[in-house]
C-alpha cells in the first residue's frame, strides 16, 4: 500500500472510529437506565459529571450547532481537517439526538472531504494508443 493510499484512506477509517466512539457514548453511557440510577446516588461514580454532561450537551443540541459551525468553516477553507471534522462532530450529533443538523454536517462534512481529496489527487492522465 503506497503512502498516496494511505494519506487518502486515513481520513475515512479516524471517521468510522469517531462513529464508533460516539455510538459507545450513547449505547454504554447515555442509555444505560442502570448508570442514570447510579449516578443519581449520594455516591455517585467520579464520570457522573461526564455523563450529565453530554445529556445536557444534546438537550440544548450543543453537537448540532457545533457541528453545523464546523461545516460552515469547512466550507469556506479548504482544509481537509475541518472538513473531517464536519463530519466527525456531524457522527457525534446523529449519535446524539442532533439528528437534523448532524446529518447535515455529515454528508456536507464527506463531500467536501471527498472534494478536497480528489483536488489535491488528480487521476493520472493515461497517453492515448497510436
Amino acid at each position: 500500500m503506497s503512502i498516496r493510499w494511505l494519506r487518502t484512506l486515513l481520513p475515512w477509517l479516524l471517521l468510522a472510529l469517531a462513529g464508533l466512539g460516539a455510538a459507545w457514548l450513547r449505547y454504554g453511557l447515555i442509555e444505560p437506565r442502570g448508570l442514570a440510577e447510579l449516578c443519581a446516588t449520594t455516591q455517585a461514580p467520579g464520570w457522573c459529571p461526564l455523563r450529565q454532561a453530554l445529556v445536557l450537551g444534546f438537550l440544548h443540541k450543543v453537537y448540532g450547532i457545533a457541528a453545523l459551525a464546523v461545516t460552515a468553516l469547512a466550507l469556506l477553507r479548504r482544509s481537509r481537517v475541518l472538513a473531517w471534522l464536519a463530519a466527525a462532530l456531524g457522527a457525534l450529533a446523529l449519535q446524539l439526538y442532533n439528528y437534523e443538523p448532524g446529518a447535515l454536517a455529515l454528508l456536507l462534512g464527506c463531500l467536501r472531504l471527498l472534494h478536497l481529496q480528489g483536488a489535491a489527487n488528480p487521476p493520472a492522465v493515461a497517453t492515448p494508443a497510436r
